[in-house]
Order: structure tokens, then C-alpha cells, then sequence
């Protein structure tokens, strides 16, 4: 098949909808499939290259960060890509368009069907959904919602990560017909040998509601003989440094790290305890990266993480500082505990393999091109 994937952020620019996208298009090329990127240009990054057989074609767009990516850029995306995009899938015939976001990138794909009758796919991320994230999209969303609906309801399949993000979607259209279909993880097992630390890890890019106040909360006032390590940047990151001050525990704030950064691995593979208390999320992908590391998870009963953890972590409920340290002094207190949580992680991560994740998609597509037939 030959697959057109839309998204205004692909690696190595953007959060967590970016190397989900560049996962699935390298297992569909690796599954045989034709796939080509639309995506942003940031700085001196290429027009065009290929990246594990993946085609992206970056077009022109104003974006000030790799990290954050603010309503009017995104809007850039779309006014760089409208004719250039339309170009392509007349040239190359494509069988199928996958939009990701909902908001700002479908109305591209809509923009492909009217005027080519290719059928488009769109994939909810989380803050492309009223209700998900207003402390960032708020008004965005009020004054889009009309429009949001319209292009999920000319959408051919609206797929979600998780059962969260699909009622969310569905308070505001009951009736629309969502598929779920998890995000996958490349499965990389982690140096399994090296020792274990008297680390607490926290990783995820730092806003209010990811809850990191919660677990300085739930340690400044603790000597406890270990440390916790903050990796991550973002608007909140002064605040939160600035409530670490007087922590009686050592708090060490390392900052953004690459995934192929050298201290990113060993922070993963030394550290023993994994915090990730976010008051909202929908398919965070860096407990799968706990997971995959082996790590006894904390993380909170909000949105679509415990659907993601299954029965490999603790779970507390959100803006609960006494509930994590709770949580906390009970793993460090058992290793025999931590070992559990470890051994069930990483059991627990098999279901989220790329190969089956990008089979699923696969049959959606097919089911697609039948249609048109």
C-alpha cells in the first residue's frame, strides 16, 4: 500500500505524537508499505530525506522550539503544506491519508479528500480533544469545536490510543464511532546488569499538570538517603526548582535529554523507582519507557495510565502528595516489592509491540481501500 502520514511534528521535533508517528511509518516500510511524511520544517532540518525508509517531506513554517509548538505555528503548518501536500497525492496515488492530531493537521487531510476523494484516517492524540488540555488549548477549543467535529465526523475512522481519550472524544459526539488502537513501543531492553541506585526517576516534559510538584511535596521534607532525578523542560521547570530549594531529599533537575543521550540510558538504568503522577493523561509514553527499563512504577489513576500499566505499578490518585509518599516509602522500603513491580513491567509491556500496533492500523487501511473498490 502507499500511505500518505500527516503530522505538524515528526522526530526530531516534537512531543510525545511525534516518535509514535515515526515508529508506526518505519514497522509499516519494514512491513513492505510505501509511506511518506508531511510534516514541518524547523530550522536547517531538510526539505527532504529519507529516515528508515520513510519519505519526509518538510515544508515551509514558523516554529521558535523543537520542544512546544504554539496555536499560530501550528497554523503555519498548514498554510506551508496546503499546496505542496495536494501536490503530492496527486503524483503519487496514494491509497490511504493518516492524519495524527485531530487539530491542526486534518483539516490538511480533508483539504487531500475534497479534492482527490482519498479516504483519511485521523488519530487523536490527547490535546487535540476538548477537555483534555485547557490549561494550553482551553480557548482554542471552545472556539473550534463547531469546525473539530465537522472533520471528525468527514473523517473515514477516527482511531484513539486509549478507552479514556475515546469517551472523552464521544461527550461531544455520542454517536461518533471511535477504534482503539494503543500506542507501540520499540521494545529495546536496557542494560538488565548494571546496578541499581537509590534513585527516583521523573521524566515527561514539565508542565503543571504532569504533578512533579506533588512528588517534591511528597519528599522536601524527608532526609531520605536517596535522590530524585527530574529530567525534562518547559514552562513550569523554575517553579518546581524553586519549591526543590529546601528539600531535605537531594533533587537533581538534568533537563531536556535525547533519547540516545548516553545520561538518558543510565538515569533509566540505574534508578530503581519511576513517579509519573499526571492529573491528565492519555497514552504516556514514558511509562512504557519505565516499563521497558524495568522500573517499579508510580503513577496515578488519571486518564489513560492505567490502561497503560495494567497491574505492573501503584497507583494514587491525582494532587496527592501524602499518597505518594505513602507509595514511595513503601518501595523503598521492600525490594522484594520493587522486584515484583519490575518483573510484571516488563510483562506487561509485550502487548504494546510495534509489529502488532502497525498490523491493527493495517487492517484499517485495507478495510479502506475495500470500500473504495
Amino acid at each position: 500500500m502507499k500511505i500518505l502520514m500527516l503530522n505538524y511534528e515528526y522526530p526530531p521535533v516534537g512531543g510525545g505524537g511525534a516518535p509514535i508517528t515515526a515508529q508506526l511509518c518505519k514497522h509499516l516500510v519494514q512491513l513492505g508499505h510505501q509511506v511518506d511524511v508531511v510534516t514541518m520544517r524547523y530550522k536547517n532540518l531538510p526539505h527532504q530525506e529519507t529516515i528508515d525508509g520513510v519519505r519526509v517531506f518538510r515544508f515551509r513554517s514558523f516554529r521558535s522550539r523543537a520542544d512546544i509548538c504554539r496555536t499560530p505555528e501550528m497554523a503555519s503548518y498548514l498554510l506551508g503544506a496546503w499546496r505542496p501536500a495536494l501536490k503530492l497525492a496527486r503524483q503519487n496515488n496514494y491509497d490511504v491519508v493518516h492524519a495524527h492530531f485531530i487539530i491542526p493537521t486534518s483539516p490538511l487531510a480533508r483539504h487531500i479528500q475534497k479534492q482527490t476523494g482519498l479516504p483519511y484516517i485521523v488519530t487523536c492524540h490527547g490535546s487535540d480533544v476538548p477537555g483534555y488540555n485547557p490549561d494550553r488549548f482551553g480557548l482554542q477549543h471552545k472556539l473550534l469545536l463547531p469546525y473539530w467535529k465537522k472533520l471528525l465526523r468527514n473523517a473515514n475512522i477516527v482511531t484513539s490510543p486509549s478507552r479514556f481519550l475515546r469517551d472523552l472524544i464521544q461527550t461531544h459526539c455520542p454517536d461518533l464511532d471511535v477504534s482503539i488502537i494503543p500506542n507501540g513501543y520499540e521494545i529495546t531492553p536496557f542494560n538488565a546488569h548494571r546496578k541499581r541506585e537509590k534513585h527516583i526517576l521523573l521524566c515527561s516534559r514539565l508542565l503543571p499538570r504532569k504533578g512533579f510538584q506533588y512528588v517534591i511535596e511528597a519528599v522536601k521534607d524527608l532526609a531520605l538517603d536517596w535522590q530524585v532525578h527530574i529530567v525534562g523542560d518547559g514552562p513550569y521547570i523554575e517553579p518546581l526548582k524553586e519549591l526543590a530549594q529546601d528539600s531535605k531529599t537531594p533533587i537533581i533537575f538534568h533537563g531536556w535529554l535525547d533519547r540516545s543521550d548516553p545520561e538518558f540510558s543510565e538515569l533509566y538504568e540505574t534508578s530503581s523507582i519511576f513517579v509519573f503522577p499526571s492529573e491528565m493523561e492519555n497514552f504516556p509514553a514514558v511509562l512504557l519507557e519505565a516499563m521497558n527499563a524495568g522500573l517499579a512504577i508510580i503513577t496515578s489513576t488519571a486518564g489513560g495510565c492505567p490502561e497503560v500499566v495494567g497491574n505492573a505499578a501503584l497507583l494514587v490518585e491525582p494532587k496527592n502528595p501524602e499518597a505518594i509518599r505513602s507509595q514511595l516509602l513503601a518501595l523503598i522500603e521492600s525490594p522484594q516489592k520493587r522486584r515484583a513491580l519490575s518483573t510484571a513491567a516488563l510483562e506487561q509491556l509485550q502487548q504494546f509491540s510495534w509489529g502488532g500496533v502497525a498490523k491493527h492500523y493495517l487492517d484499517l487501511y485495507e478495510q479502506l481501500e475495500h470500500e473504495k473498490q
